[in-house]
């Protein structure tokens, strides 16, 4: 008699145990779509509320994420799903013209609810650089980014393209590109990038060495003939930087342009006369003292 009772104890307490656990997840499942609920009507509120008195009043009511977070019952990458479905809504609306002013915002909210949802991190940052036109506000989504996926090197680079494609700013796009580069698993290109971004600063040590590492390493042809040509364009800018600067030394010691480069290492001004990375002469005019490379510099 004793096991039977036993026996029937276990079998309630089963029962019990799996009763509770019935009503957790039912209350967990009313809470989401309670959240859900409350989210929606706060939504429609907001919207009827006039944007001329409160520019922006559909995005300001919105808690942060961190806060929002707790109120989610474990379901914030389901939420972060909802509120970016509702950004990319919102900012494709043209006719309200204060939309942009709260777009850190909203997408900041994003990234507390759910870090690893890269998509985010991307679109905020092409509406920012091209529909607000606002280019430190896509660094700042990006950094966000970069910040919270510190192994994605697809942050950094997106930021040195816009630093160098939208704002020729090339500093700082080649420190965007070296924050790429260090990043394992960053494509090669990543290294082209900041090769070039330090031949555009002027930085033509770093750019031979990048370039001169790309050649080195690469197994295919193409990216060697890339890469070769680079190497011809850094040296050809040294050189004839420094060639230029001999001919006005000439110039300003004898009053007139030296015959040819020769007389620039006779007289002492250079050691000797460089040549190209193909091995041929630089191209001299007397008349105007303008030194430039034997071909252009992208064609072999």
């Amino acid at each position: 008699m004793t096991e039977v009772r036993g026996d029937k104890a276990t079998v309630e307490a089963g029962n019990g145990g799996q009763s509770l656990l019935r009503r957790q997840r039912n209350l967990l499942v009313f809470g989401l779509v309670a959240s859900l609920l409350l989210f929606s009507w706060l939504k429609i509120k907001t919207d009827k509320v006039s944007r001329t008195r409160v520019p922006g009043s559909s995005i300001i009511y919105l808690p942060s994420g961190k806060y929002l977070k707790h109120m989610t019952f474990g379901y914030s990458g389901l939420v972060a799903d909802i509120i970016y479905l509702w950004a990319i809504q919102y900012y494709g609306t043209y006719e309200i013209a204060d939309r942009f002013q709260y777009l850190q915002h909203i997408f900041s909210i994003i990234a507390e609810l759910d870090p690893k949802y890269v998509d985010p991190y991307e679109v905020g940052a092409l509406i920012a650089i091209y529909d607000a036109h606002d280019a430190e506000l896509a660094f700042k989504i990006l950094d966000m980014g970069l910040e919270k996926n510190p192994d994605m090197w697809i942050f950094p680079f997106q930021a040195g393209h816009i630093a160098q494609m939208n704002l020729k700013d090339f500093e700082k796009a080649r420190e965007y590109y070296r924050k790429a580069m260090e990043i394992p698993g960053a494509p090669p290109i990543v290294k082209r990038l900041y090769a070039n971004a330090s031949f555009r600063t002027m930085n033509y040590q770093e750019a031979w060495e990048m370039w001169k590492e790309v050649y080195e390493t690469s197994e295919e042809d193409w990216v060697k003939e890339i890469a070769y040509n680079h190497l011809y364009r850094v040296k050809s800018a040294v050189d004839t930087e420094a060639l230029r600067a001999a001919v006005n030394r000439y110039r300003g010691r004898f009053g007139r342009s030296p015959a040819d480069l020769g007389q620039l290492a006779r007289v002492g001004l250079i050691k000797e006369v460089p040549k190209d990375l193909d091995g041929k002469d630089y191209v001299y005019d007397p008349k105007t003292g303008e030194v430039k490379p034997a071909r252009v510099w992208w064609k072999r």
